[in-house]
C-alpha cells in the first residue's frame, strides 16, 4: 500500500534563504508520526507547504500515493489535510459549534446559518473525543485542552485523513496531555495519519512509533523510537551532544528578598520566604496551587491584600509593575506572545521597555547609547540570529525568551521571576535559558523559577517551596529533592488516597 502522506524531495526557497532542502519522508495510515529539530529547522515551513499557506519551489506532496497541489488551505483541506496550530485559529466568542464551522458554515437556501444542524452535527463528533463539551458552549468557557480537542472534531467534520499538530500541548498540564493523547491514538486508530510536532520528547517517545528528525531544513533521519534514546534524537536535532552539568550552588547567607504573610483576595494565602543572594529558588505545585498568582504578586502585576515585602532589610509597597521594576525586580511571563513582548517592535525596542528613562532622561531617546546596550545585552544573552532592529515576533521563542532576559539585564534588575521559563522552547534553546539561569545566579543576582517540568525545577533550583490551595506546603532542600517527594506535598491527601499521583505529580 502507498503511505498516506508522502514529501518527496520538497525544497522551498526565500530570498536569499534556503528553508527546506529536499525534504522526503512518509507518514503511514493511522501512524502517529513525530517531526523533531529545533526551531529553525523547517518544520513550520514544511507545515505550512501541507496546509496550502506555502507552495513548494521543488518537489511534491502525495496522498495515498497521488501527487495533490495544495495551493491554499482552502485546497489542503479538500484534499483530507487538517492542521491544528499551536495558538488555536478560533474565536472564544463564538459558540463551540460556530467555531468547528468557521469558515464554512450550514446553511438553509444558502441564506440563513443552520445553527441547529451545526449543533447536531459538532455533537456527533464531538461524541467519539469528548460528549461532556456542550456545542452550545461559548468556546472561550473551555479549558485550553477542551478547544484543542474541539479543534480535532472539527478535523473530523472535514473526514481528514492527515492530520498535522504544531506543539499542540505546550499549555497544557501532563493530566490534560494524557487525554488529548488518548484523542490522537483514537484518530491513528481510525486510520489517520498523524504528524506530530512538539519540543516535549518525552511525549513523543510516549506516543509516536517513528519520527523524523531535521536540522538546517533537511532531513537527518527517520528513526524507530523504539530503537532510539533521547540523548541521540537531541544530538541529531541539535548536531552535537548537549553537556550534562553538576548543578552548582551560588547562594550566600544574605538575604535579598524577605515576604511575610503576602496574600491576594483569591489565589495566594499568607505566604512567608525568603531569597537569598545567589539562589535559584524553585516554586512547584499543581496547576491552580498559586504559583504564578505568588509571581504577579511579588512583580507588582496584582495588588497584594495583605502582608509584607522587603527588599535587602528595606520595606517596600507595589501598586504597578514600574514599582517592582525600580526596586529591582523582573518577571520573565508564562504568557511569552501576550505579557512579554511587543511583536511588531524590535528586538532594541523590547530590550528597552523596562529602562526607557535611562535612555531617555529628557524624554528624547539618546539612540546611541540605546543601540550600544543592546548590542552588549543581546550579546550576554548569545541572541540568535544577532538582528537588533529585525521585530521580534520573527524570533524563535528561545531567542524572545533571551531578549526579555536581556531587558531586565538593561534595566539592572537584581531579583529575576521566571514564570514557565521554557515553555515552547526547543531543546538545544532550554540548554541555552538553563545556562543563563546558572551565569546569573553565579553573578549574584536571586531567581525564582516556576515551572510544572519538575526535572527542570530539580535541575536548577538550589532550594524548593511546594505550594498547595494557596500556601506554602513544604520546603525541600537540595538533598531532599526529587519528583516523588514534590508530588507528596503538592497534591492534595485526599487525591494521594485515590491514587491519583501519577499525571497530576508532574503538574
Amino acid at each position: 500500500m502507498s503511505p498516506r502522506l508522502q514529501f518527496a524531495g520538497i525544497s522551498k526557497l526565500f530570498p536569499a534563504v534556503r528553508a527546506l532542502d529536499d525534504v522526503s519522508f512518509s507518514v503511514g495510515a493511522g501512524e502517529i508520526h513525530g517531526l523533531l529539530g529545533e526551531n529553525g529547522a523547517g518544520k513550520s515551513t514544511l507545515l505550512r507547504i501541507l496546509s496550502g499557506v506555502y507552495r513548494p519551489t521543488v518537489g511534491s506532496v502525495l496522498i495515498d500515493g497521488q501527487p495533490v497541489t495544495l495551493t491554499n488551505p482552502v485546497a489542503a483541506r479538500a484534499a483530507g489535510v487538517a492542521m491544528i496550530h499551536q495558538e488555536l485559529q478560533q474565536v472564544p466568542r463564538l459558540s463551540v459549534a460556530q467555531n468547528m464551522f468557521l469558515g464554512h458554515p450550514l446553511t438553509r437556501g444558502g441564506i440563513f446559518v443552520a445553527r441547529g444542524e451545526q449543533e447536531r452535527r459538532a455533537a456527533e463528533a464531538l461524541a467519539a473525543l469528548d460528549p461532556s463539551i456542550d456545542p452550545a458552549a461559548p468556546l472561550g468557557s473551555l479549558k485550553v485542552a477542551q478547544r484543542q480537542i474541539v479543534e480535532i472534531a472539527r478535523a473530523l467534520l472535514d473526514r481528514a485523513r492527515i492530520v498535522a499538530m504544531d506543539e499542540p500541548t505546550s499549555s497544557l498540564t501532563p493530566s490534560e496531555f494524557e487525554r488529548l493523547a488518548e484523542v490522537i491514538v483514537g484518530l491513528a486508530r481510525d486510520g489517520v495519519a498523524v504528524v506530530y510536532v512538539s519540543h516535549k520528547l518525552d511525549e513523543v517517545f510516549g506516543i509516536c512509533k517513528r519520527a523524523t528528525i531535521m536540522r538546517d531544513g533537511a532531513v537527518v533521519d527517520s528513526v524507530d523510537l523504539a530503537q532510539v534514546s533521547e540523548k541521540s534524537v537531541v544530538a541529531m536535532m541539535v548536531g552535537r551532544e548537549l553537556a550534562q552539568e553538576q548543578h552548582r550552588s551560588h547562594a550566600t547567607g544574605d538575604v535579598r528578598l524577605s515576604v511575610r504573610g503576602l496574600a491576594s483576595a483569591t489565589k495566594v494565602h499568607g505566604v512567608s520566604l525568603n531569597l537569598n543572594r545567589g539562589e535559584v529558588l524553585g516554586i512547584a505545585g499543581l496547576v491552580g496551587s498559586g504559583r504564578t498568582e505568588l509571581l504577579r504578586l511579588l512583580a507588582g502585576v496584582d495588588r497584594a491584600s495583605s502582608g509584607t515585602i522587603e527588599i535587602d532589610g528595606k520595606a517596600v509597597r507595589f501598586s504597578s509593575p514600574r514599582d517592582a521594576i525600580a526596586a529591582g525586580i523582573g518577571l520573565v511571563p508564562e504568557e511569552r506572545k501576550r505579557e512579554g513582548i511587543v511583536p511588531l517592535r524590535s528586538i532594541t525596542s523590547n530590550m528597552a521597555l523596562a529602562s526607557m528613562g535611562v535612555f531617555a532622561p529628557r524624554g528624547v531617546i539618546d539612540h546611541r547609547r540605546l543601540k550600544r546596550v543592546a548590542a552588549e545585552k543581546m550579546k550576554r544573552v548569545n541572541l540568535r540570529p544577532f538582528l537588533l532592529d529585525r521585530p521580534i515576533r520573527l524570533f524563535s521563542g528561545g531567542n524572545q525568551q533571551k531578549a526579555i532576559i536581556g531587558r531586565w539585564l538593561a534595566a539592572g534588575t537584581r531579583i529575576l521571576l521566571f514564570d514557565e521559563p521554557t515553555r515552547g522552547i526547543d531543546v538545544g534553546a532550554k540548554a541555552e535559558i538553563y545556562h543563563l539561569i546558572e551565569e546569573l545566579a553565579a553573578e549574584g543576582h536571586s531567581v525564582v523559577i516556576v515551572s510544572s517540568e519538575l526535572p527542570e525545577v530539580i535541575r536548577l533550583a538550589d532550594r524548593v517551596l511546594v505550594m498547595r490551595d494557596g500556601t506554602i506546603a513544604a520546603e525541600l532542600d537540595r538533598a531532599s529533592l526529587s519528583e516523588q517527594a514534590i508530588a507528596a506535598h503538592a497534591i492534595p491527601r485526599t487525591q494521594m488516597q485515590a491514587g491519583k499521583t501519577g499525571p497530576q505529580a508532574r503538574q
